[in-house]
C-alpha cells in the first residue's frame, strides 16, 4: 500500500508538504505542487478523502485559551464568551493557560488537535502560540491584550480612562500619586502606565519613577508594592492600582498600616468587581465592558471563519468610571 511517506520520498519533499498540497492548508510553490502531483500519479497513491473531509468539517466548537482561574475579570470574560458562543449555536471548550507561554502553546495545540473551528486567546507575554496560529492558519481572535496586528483583536481603552481617573485625583489636590503597574510586557500594562504619565504631564507634574511600582498583576506583589510606596521619604497621598487584584493588595497594605482611606490616602483602580460596593469605603474603579468584550470576540471570530482572507480588525471598547468614595468624593461625578 502506497503511503504519504512514499509520495514525499519520490517528490523529494517532506511528508508535511505533501499533506499541505493535498489539503490546501498552506501555500506551496507551483513547482512543488507539480512534483507532488506527478509522484502521486506515478505511485498510484489514493489520498484518504474521509480524513481530509473530517479535517475540513465544522465541529461547532470554539476554543478559548485564557488565564482565568486566578482573576475574576478573566473568569467573567470567559463566561461572556461562552454565552455569546451559545447564542450562535457553538459550544465553548475552555483551557486555562496560567499566563505561561509554554503552557499556552500546549493549550492552543491541544485545541487545534481537537478540531475546534476557531480560538479566542488572551496571549501571554512572550507568547509562542501566535506563531503557531499563523503557521497553521487557524482562525483566531485576541481578547483584552492587543498584541499583534496579524490577528483580529478586541480590547478596551486603557490609557484614556486611566488618565481621567488620575486627573480626578489631581483635581482633589493630590500631587504625589503612586501607580501600581501590572506585569511587564503586556499591552494593557503599557497603556495604563501611559495614561498615568499623560495625566501628570497634562497637569505640569514631574514624573517621579519612585512612584511607579510593579505589582505583578496580583494581590501579594501589589501589597508589597504598596508597602514600598509607603516607605518612601515622600510617600504618595493617592494610589491607583492597575487591576482588580492589585487594588485588593493595596487595600490590604493600607489597612495593615492603619491608614484611613480616603482621609489619609485616596485609592482607585482599574477593573470593577461585584463586591466593590461592600468595601468601606466603597471603591472608585474603572469598569470594563466584559459582556460586550465577549460578544465582540465571538463576532470577530465568526467573521474570520467566514472570510479567512479579509483584513484584520482591531476594536477598542469604552469602559465606564464607577465613582464611589475611596477617591475622596461622595460617589457622584
Amino acid at each position: 500500500m502506497v503511503t504519504m511517506d512514499d509520495v514525499a520520498s519520490r517528490a523529494g519533499v517532506s511528508t508535511s508538504t505533501v499533506s499541505h498540497v493535498l489539503n490546501g492548508t498552506r501555500k506551496v510553490s507551483p513547482a512543488t505542487v507539480l512534483a507532488v502531483q506527478q509522484a502521486i500519479q506515478a505511485l498510484g497513491y489514493i489520498p484518504n478523502t474521509l480524513a481530509r473531509s473530517l479535517a475540513r468539517s465544522s465541529t461547532n466548537t470554539i476554543g478559548v485559551a485564557i488565564s482565568a482561574l486566578s482573576n475574576h475579570y478573566f473568569s467573567e470574560t470567559v463566561h461572556a464568551i461562552e454565552t455569546a458562543c451559545a447564542q450562535h449555536g457553538y459550544m465553548m471548550l475552555f483551557v486555562d493557560t496560567h499566563d505561561d507561554p509554554e503552557q499556552e502553546l500546549k493549550v492552543v495545540m491541544a485545541l487545534h488537535h481537537r478540531r475546534v473551528d476557531g480560538i479566542v486567546l488572551a496571549p501571554s507575554n512572550g507568547s509562542k502560540a501566535l506563531d503557531y496560529l499563523r503557521t497553521n492558519e487557524i482562525p483566531a481572535v485576541l481578547v483584552d491584550r492587543m498584541m499583534s496586528e496579524h490577528f483580529d483583536q478586541v480590547g478596551v481603552e486603557n490609557a484614556q480612562p486611566t488618565q481621567v481617573l488620575v486627573e480626578h485625583l489631581i483635581a482633589h489636590g493630590h500631587r504625589r500619586i503612586g501607580f501600581i503597574a501590572g506585569r511587564e510586557g503586556f499591552s494593557t500594562t503599557d497603556e495604563r502606565v501611559a495614561g498615568y504619565r499623560a495625566a501628570l504631564q497634562g497637569a505640569g507634574l514631574v514624573f517621579d519613577p519612585e512612584l511607579l511600582v510593579n505589582g505583578g498583576s496580583n494581590t501579594e506583589p501589589a501589597r508589597q508594592a504598596t508597602v514600598q510606596l509607603l516607605g518612601l521619604a515622600a510617600p504618595p497621598t493617592a494610589i491607583m492600582a492597575g487591576n482588580n487584584l492589585m487594588t485588593l493588595g493595596a487595600m490590604q497594605a493600607l489597612r495593615d498600616a492603619q491608614i484611613d482611606v480616603p482621609a489619609q490616602m485616596a485609592l482607585v483602580g482599574f477593573d470593577d468587581f461585584d463586591w466593590a460596593d461592600f468595601f468601606v469605603p466603597r471603591l472608585t474603579l474603572i469598569a470594563q465592558p466584559v459582556q460586550a468584550l465577549g460578544v465582540q470576540a465571538v463576532n470577530l471570530l465568526l467573521q474570520r471563519m467566514a472570510s479567512p482572507h479579509s483584513p484584520t480588525q482591531s476594536l477598542r471598547l469604552a469602559p465606564t468610571l464607577q465613582w464611589r468614595h475611596s477617591c475622596g468624593c461622595n460617589g457622584v461625578e
